[in-house]
């Protein structure tokens, strides 16, 4: 028996150890089934267990609702179908094929005949092992199981990263977490990739889950390394504060874009160094700083360490004032520069908690209104 060989003898039963629930799948399955993907590669590694990804040769979505009463989700377009068992997720998807009508675009799919014809469309051959649940021989037609023992990252063919550039991003996670290198001639296909043609979403989708892996300063060194990323001194560690930044929904909602503000983490500096670099004695002076900067300037600094701008986020942006320039326009007020610079005081006036209420705001904002009157004439 040879080396490639011999984990295979050894995958099926690896794998019931890994997720015992594989044994009630089997029951409920009335299609071929298969355990695909990262769950056969971790386990040929001997790591411990993952989400679990099943292929079928038939109705996803039926599978899964055999399984569950209530499935996680399904997406019709790609027939696949999300469930919770045991505890653990389960993705499971019915055999396709995928065609590029082009580079960076969504894939057109169809129905595939077999196991193989589904794991011609994977993106590298260590994730493009099939073992069936019922225990026969796994499908390896593309020497993953080798490549794993070899720990070679290796695209099944050369349109590979042109048909969907963010598989680059794919391998940097992969080599950062696995240790695994690139194929010599994968690392040449690689390096000719251009993100660019992928949206900005799917993008910053891939560059969100890399950078918050525990590997994610490497993967993005990778990135760099390959001439996929500009990456600035330190980069790699903002772009992951950056990412773990983003799970807070107050900053995601700041900053919905998430490719943008990871982009620019990992490039050359903005505006941000000087609210990192401040630390405002007043509410009103953090809120003077702050208002009116660019969402990825506010969060590039939050990540940098200046924690004032969560207060500034939850509290000062909001803060509302009980009068307006109508107010003091009926006051006697004339219009002018003076109402801008009124309603500023007693703006400043209140976050700083130094007056309450619509009168004292006004008392406020008329004597600034004044004093700036006085000084024009």
């Amino acid at each position: 028996m040879d080396a490639a060989s011999q984990p295979l003898a050894e995958l099926g039963k690896a794998l019931r150890q890994l997720y015992p629930e594989l044994a009630q799948i089997a029951d409920v399955a009335d299609v071929p089934a298969y355990v695909v993907g990262g769950a056969v590669r971790d386990a040929l590694l001997g790591r411990d267990r993952g989400d679990l990804d099943l292929l079928v040769l038939g109705d996803a979505e039926r599978l899964a609702a055999a399984l569950s009463s209530h499935p996680v989700a399904s997406h019709d377009r790609f027939g696949t179908a999300t469930v919770e068992l045991g505890g653990h997720r389960i993705d499971i998807a019915g055999a396709r094929t995928e065609t590029y009508p082009a580079p960076g675009a969504l894939p057109v799919v169809a129905p595939a005949p077999d196991a193989e014809s589904d794991l011609a469309r994977r993106d590298f051959t260590v994730n493009a092992i099939a073992v069936p649940l019922t225990g026969g021989a796994p499908i390896d037609p593309h020497g993953g199981v080798a490549d794993v023992a070899a720990r070679l990252l290796r695209v099944l063919h050369e349109r590979s990263f042109a048909d969907d550039p963010t598989r680059a991003i794919r391998a940097a996670r992969y080599a950062a977490r696995l240790g695994f290198r690139l194929a010599p001639e994968t690392e040449d296909l690689l390096r000719a990739t251009d993100l660019a043609t992928v949206s900005d979403d799917r993008r910053g989708a891939e560059l969100a889950r890399l950078a918050a892996e525990p590997s994610g300063p490497a993967g993005l060194a990778l990135l760099a390394g390959w001439g996929l990323v500009e990456l600035r001194p330190g980069g790699a560690e903002l772009a992951v504060a950056v990412a773990e930044l983003l799970g807070d929904e107050p900053w995601r909602e700041e900053a919905p874009h998430a490719e943008a503000v990871l982009v620019a983490a990992l490039g050359p500096a903005r505006g941000e160094a000087d609210l990192a670099a401040a630390s405002p004695s007043r509410p009103s002076d953090g809120y003077e700083l702050a208002r009116g900067r660019d969402p990825v300037e506010l969060v590039l600094a939050r990540a940098l360490g200046a924690e004032w701008l969560d207060t500034y986020l939850r509290e000062w942006r909001s803060v509302a004032l009980e009068i307006d320039g109508a107010a003091l326009l009926a006051a006697g007020i004339p219009e002018g520069p003076a109402l801008g610079r009124a309603l500023g005081a007693a703006r400043r006036a209140t976050l700083d908690g130094e007056v309450r209420g619509r009168e004292q705001q006004l008392a406020v904002a008329l004597a600034a209104a004044r004093a700036r009157l006085e000084v024009d004439t």
